[in-house]
This record gives structure tokens, sequence and C-alpha cells, in this order.
């Protein structure tokens, strides 16, 4: 990375000053608040075949000259060599973090093209903080890879915060305006499915857990997992049930959901309980997951009595009786394109288009 001079009285005067020695010139340069309004750094320039004598004088810093759509910004330089006014004009795009804007007015900085050096992350962090905030960017959202964790430290003390992080990388966010942080928080639920699937001699498929709270000792029940990122809900059950037990099956419809807060982590639960046809008979047990699996009558899975005396267990059940009576239904799939974002969505619905179905919502 290079600071580039433009010598107006001569072009081949200055050299290209190397970002790193600038870094070194003087702590005390970098603590005067360099690039917020301030002082800009010295150059110091040679004549080929001269001994040079240089000395500074610094402008402050414009933010009405900026120039151009790729963000540069100018400013003036002058000096004294062996006794000679000059002036330079030089550009510090390179001096800003590589980013984009976002449909919101904030910032996306580039994650592939960070500085690994903490002191040059410590330099552009402050120089495109100021930048983004004389361009009235509000927020700014940081990305920082797993093998670039030295820059958490450097960003935490520049004001950033933790968003959110997953297995390769910590998302941080900065707040610019002097007002009410607008930014989106973190996700705030995870998704659950649960799924009964029946077949035609009226067998519920079950399985017992290999890990279990003490409370659910005994307990057979329906298969049920988690929804994976970007996964429907209803290939997400099909998912799980084919690799706890090995059986396939064909979603019908979600029957209901549950919604409860403060579970894993100060996160909200979504469990989506979901009527499942199944395609074949022979149960695999997953190992690692799965103590036991198999195909029960729903008289006796009913009259287990931990779902007997647990309210929430008991009213799902009736539920699923009710959706095998016919006397009520669940929500059906329904895939559609939205013109808001011209994106597939999954629409979950009840609509009666068989006369001879005759479900009643109970």
């Amino acid at each position: 990375m290079e600071l580039k001079f433009i010598d107006f009285k001569s072009m081949s005067m200055c050299k290209s000053v190397d970002m790193e020695g600038l870094m070194k010139f003087s702590s005390s340069f970098l603590d005067s608040k360099l690039m917020f309004g301030v002082n800009v750094a010295p150059s110091f320039c040679s004549h080929r075949g001269l001994l040079t004598k240089a000395s500074y004088s610094s402008t402050s810093y414009d933010a009405t000259r900026s120039v151009s759509k790729k963000n540069f910004l100018e400013d003036t330089f002058s000096y004294k060599i062996n006794g000679t006014n000059h002036t330079s004009l030089y550009f510090r795009d390179k001096w800003l973090l590589d980013a984009s804007d976002d449909e919101y007015g904030g910032v996306l900085v580039n994650a592939d093209r960070l500085p690994s050096d903490p002191d040059k992350f410590t330099f552009v962090l402050r120089a495109s903080l100021s930048h983004w905030k004389v361009k009235g960017k509000k927020g700014v959202w940081l990305k920082l890879p797993l093998e670039k964790c030295d820059l958490v430290p450097v960003a935490v003390k520049e004001g950033f915060q933790y968003h959110h992080a997953e297995r390769g990388y910590v998302m941080m966010t900065y707040w610019i305006p002097e007002e009410p942080c607008m930014l989106p928080s973190n996700a705030s639920h995870q998704v659950g499915v649960g799924g009964f699937v029946i077949n035609d001699k009226n067998e519920v498929l079950v399985v017992q857990e290999k890990h279990f709270t003490p409370a659910l000792s005994g307990l057979w029940k329906i298969p049920t997992g988690f929804i994976h990122e970007s996964e429907e809900i209803f290939t997400g059950i099909v998912r799980e049930v084919q690799e706890e037990t090995g059986i396939d099956t064909e979603f019908v419809e979600v029957m209901a959901f549950r919604h409860v807060h403060d579970v894993a982590f100060q996160k909200s639960d979504l469990f989506f309980v979901c009527l499942l046809r199944p395609l074949s008979k022979q149960i695999m047990v997953d190992d690692l997951e799965i103590q036991d699996a198999k195909w029960m009558p729903l008289v006796e899975f009913v009259e287990q009595p931990l779902i007997q005396e647990d309210d929430m267990f008991k009213k799902i059940i009736d539920i699923f009786i009710a959706r095998l009576g016919k006397r009520y239904c669940g929500l059906s799939v329904h895939q559609l394109v939205s013109k808001f974002d011209d994106k597939l969505s999954t629409l979950y619905f009840n609509t009666v288009d068989d006369p001879n179905l005759n479900c009643e919502a109970s």
C-alpha cells in the first residue's frame, strides 16, 4: 500500500512513501487525530544528486473537496526543499477500507481485502469511519474472518459491537449517526420441526433419543430436529425423519406450531408439528442420536403417561386425531413468487378444494 504524491513543480521530485514507513514515522503523529480534520503526514522527498533539506506545513482535511465516484480524498501539501516552496496534491483512496454501499444508507466492508496487520487496520479503520461520517453513512457492517481474529480487539476499541458469529467469522457493527441505532438485531429464533408419520396400519413412527432430560425418560416420541440454514420447513422435517429412522416420507401439511421464549442462549423457539405420509417401511436407526425407533399403535402411543399428563403433548395429540378424522385441516404448502423481492417463497395456508374433506377447526 502506497501514498502517492504529485508535485506540481517537479513531477519527478517525490518518491512514493511506503505506508508501513508512514505508520512508523511517529506514534505521536498518529495520536494527533490523523485523518480527522487535523493534520496530514509529512513527506520527505529527494532530488537525484542533491542533498535535500525538507520542511513541511499541512492543511486540514476538507470533506467538500472529495472528488470522483471512487471515494478519492484529496488535499494539498506544502513544503520547502532547499529553501524552495513546493505544493503537492495527494490522493488518499488507499487509506480507506474497501467497501460498498448497502440499500439502507450503510456500508458493507469487503472482508476479502482487509489488511492483516492490526496497526495498518487501525489506521485505515479510523480514516474510513471519518470518511463515512462525512458522507452521511449510517450503519457499518464489518465481517472479520477467523484468520483475521487479531483485528477484533482493534474494532472493539474503535467502538464496534458484536452482532453475530458463525464458525468462520464474527460480524461486527458500528452506528455512525448520533441517534438511536436502527440496525437489525441478530436472529431471535431457532426453528424446530416434529413429524407425525402414520402408516396404513394406524401405527405411528416413534423414537427414543439417546440424550434426554430425566423428565422424558421412557417416552416414545415423534422424530424431531432443527431446520438448517436456507432450508424449508417441509423439506427439513422429511430430512430429519429420514436421518433418524431411515424412513422416507412425503410432507402433507403443518398441523400446528408452538412458540416459546428464552429457550437456548436466550433465543425464542418456533416448533412446527407436521403430518407426513410414509413411503417406506424398514427402520434403520441413527446410532448417533437415536436409541431406538419403531412403529407403535396409535392407541398405545396416545396412552403414554407422559403424554396424558402434559397439556401441550395432549393438545398436539388431540389435533392429530382430529386431523385423521377429517375434523381439522392444517396448513399446506404453496410456493409463490412475490414482486417485492422476485424470490420464490413458501406460503403455508389452509384451503379446502375437496368438498368431501369436511375439515372444521377445533
